[in-house]
C-alpha cells in the first residue's frame, strides 16, 4: 500500500521539476554556452554539437534522449519514466527559451566567476529535480542499464561517461577552459547534493563495546541525543551482547569518540553517512 502511494505522481513533483530546469537552462545558456565552458553527459555532448557543428542544444537534448527513453524505459518505473519524459522536455524548452530571451550574466570574461556561477545555478537546478523525485534522462540512464546489465554501480558508470565527454570537449575549448570546467563540476556537485539532502548533514555510528549502559547514558544525558540498543551475537563465541546507534551532526563526532574513550578505549566504532528520507507517511534514514 504504501509502495503504491510512493509510486504516484504529484503536482508538486511537476511544478518543482519545471523550476529546477528552468534554473538549470538558465546557467547553461548564460554562462556554460556564452563562456564556451564545457560539460559532462548529454549536456556536454549537446555543447560538442553546438560548437562543432551548429546544432542548437534545445534540439539536440531531445533528439539524443528519444533512443535513450527507448532503449531504457524498462529499466524505469512507471513514475520514473514519466518524470524523465518531462524533465526532458522542460529542460529542451527552457534552454530554447533562454536563448530567446535577452538575459545575460556579465562576468567581464572572469572564467573564475563564471565557473562558481555555473556550478551553483546548475546545481540548485538539477538538485530541485532529484529532490522531487525528477531526471533529465541522458546518462542517468544509460548508466541505469549498465548497473542491470552489468552490475557496475551507478556512480562509477556516470563518472566514465561524463570523463569521456569532458576530454572530446578538447576539440572547441582549451585546457584553460577546461580546468575552470573542473571548478565548475566540483561545485555543481556539492550544491547538487546539499539540496537533494536538504542541506541535511549527519552520521551514523555503530558502537561495539562492553559497557554499552555507561555510554549510552552519557550520550543521552550530555548530548541530548537518542541512543538505540541492537542485540548482537558473536559468530565464533556465540556470546550476545548490546551494540549502540545513533545518529549525530558531524561536528558532534568527536564528542561522540570522547565520550567512548572514557568508558572503553577497546570499543570498535563504525561511522556512516546518513541522509534523511521523509515519505508519505513515514520517515526512514538511508545509509550510504
Amino acid at each position: 500500500m504504501t509502495q503504491n502511494k510512493n509510486q504516484r505522481v504529484r503536482l508538486i513533483d511537476f511544478l518543482m521539476i519545471t523550476v529546477g530546469t528552468a534554473l538549470y537552462a538558465f546557467g547553461f545558456v548564460t554562462v556554460n554556452i556564452a563562456d564556451r565552458l564545457a560539460e559532462g553527459g548529454i549536456a556536454g555532448i549537446t555543447l560538442l554539437l553546438k560548437f562543432l557543428v551548429g546544432v542548437n542544444p534545445a534540439f539536440s537534448t531531445i533528439l539524443i534522449n528519444i533512443p535513450l527513453l527507448i532503449i531504457g524505459y524498462r529499466y524505469l518505473g512507471k513514475r520514473s519514466l514519466i518524470y524523465t519524459i518531462y524533465g526532458t522536455l522542460a529542460l529542451s524548452f527552457w534552454i530554447w527559451l533562454w536563448q530567446l530571451l535577452p538575459v545575460s550574466l556579465n562576468v567581464h570574461h572572469d572564467l573564475f566567476i563564471a565557473a562558481i556561477l555555473a556550478g551553483i545555478i546548475g546545481g540548485f537546478g538539477l538538485g530541485l529535480v532529484y529532490r522531487f523525485n525528477g531526471t533529465t534522462g541522458g546518462t542517468d540512464i544509460i548508466a541505469r542499464i549498465f548497473e542491470k546489465k552489468k552490475g557496475a554501480p551507478m556512480g562509477q558508470s556516470l563518472f566514465a561517461l561524463d570523463v569521456c565527454v569532458l576530454v572530446a570537449s578538447l576539440t572547441y575549448i582549451d585546457l584553460r577552459r577546461m580546468m575552470y570546467t573542473l571548478v565548475c563540476s566540483f561545485v555543481f556537485s556539492r550544491v547538487v547534493n546539499f539540496i537533494q539532502d536538504g542541506g541535511y548533514s549527519a552520521r551514523g555510528i555503530i558502537i561495539m563495546t562492553q559497557h554499552p549502559d555507561e555510554i549510552s547514558s552519557e550520550i543521552m544525558k550530555t548530548m541530548d541525543r537518542g541512543v538505540t540498543y541492537l542485540q548482537t551475537q558473536g559468530a565464533y563465541s556465540k556470546k550476545e551482547g548490546k551494540a549502540l546507534y545513533c545518529v549525530v551532526s558531524q561536528s558532534e563526532v568527536t564528542e561522540v569518540k570522547r565520550i567512548i574513550t572514557k568508558y572503553d578505549k577497546r570499543a570498535f566504532v563504525s561511522i556512516l553517512d546518513v541522509n534523511e528520507v521523509v515519505g508519505e507517511g513515514f520517515t526512514y534514514d538511508k545509509i550510504n
